[in-house]
């Protein structure tokens, strides 16, 4: 089975949560508009690639990173020939500095064993859905309901890698944080922090769900002691 190329680079520059939409915009803005993956826009068209967004944007340890798949490996190259690496966030211009580059392949499949992820900031209800959580009445249904969605956010990943599973996906959420509000692209949606049991093998700041490429729903392994 085809293994997954993967590339995380982290910088040694801080940048708030809030910050992360602008450092996307920033490094965009430093390209010129070379690369669709790196928008998610086609430029000759007008229009949107609509798939799963190949180079996401990150806050890691409270520091700006950049995580790629596939060919978002290979277009993030123009980046670092093409930009001088000096970006300008809100009216603010920074000189960025990477702190480590990680380049590995990542196999994403069904196993027969589970892995244990954190999910961050997970935008798991639209409004509409929301509606439709909210009328549950027990813990059960709506951990039923929730786990659903995040099972399609899995398959959603999968599926725009050209990734197809063959057996069946399996996923169980074993702590959940109180629902916050928040607006994703100008609409309301219910955001929450999660541990989850998956018998899929996701990348480590992969995002699941809504708004991946600014950093949220961004999934990380949970090691059990004797890997760490």
């Amino acid at each position: 089975m085809n293994q997954t190329k993967i590339i995380t680079i982290r910088f040694k520059n801080s940048i708030s949560s809030t910050d992360i939409e602008a450092f996307r915009g920033a490094v965009i803005n430093a390209l010129q508009d070379k690369d669709i993956l790196f928008h998610n826009h086609n430029l000759q068209d007008k229009g949107f690639r609509y798939s799963y967004p190949l180079i996401q944007y990150k806050r890691i340890n409270k520091k700006a990173a950049i995580f790629c798949l596939e060919d978002g490996t290979e277009s993030i190259g123009k980046f670092f020939l093409d930009s001088d690496m000096i970006l300008n966030l809100n009216g603010e211009v920074y000189k960025f500095e990477v702190e480590s580059v990680k380049a590995y392949n990542h196999l994403i499949q069904v196993w027969n064993s589970n892995f244990r992820y954190t999910i961050r900031k997970w935008l798991a209800l639209n409004q509409e859905n929301y509606e439709l959580y909210n009328k549950l009445e027990s813990v059960a249904e709506k951990s039923a309901f929730l786990e659903n969605i995040l099972k399609a956010n899995i398959l959603s990943l999968a599926k725009g890698l050209d990734i197809f599973f063959e057996k069946q996906v399996e996923c169980k959420i074993t702590r959940l944080s109180e629902p916050r509000i928040t607006r994703y692209k100008n609409v309301k949606m219910t955001m929450f922090d999660a541990e989850f049991l998956t018998n899929v093998s996701i990348p480590d700041y992969a995002g699941l769900g809504k708004g991946v490429s600014v950093g949220y729903g961004m999934a990380v392994r949970k090691k059990d002691k004797k890997e760490q």
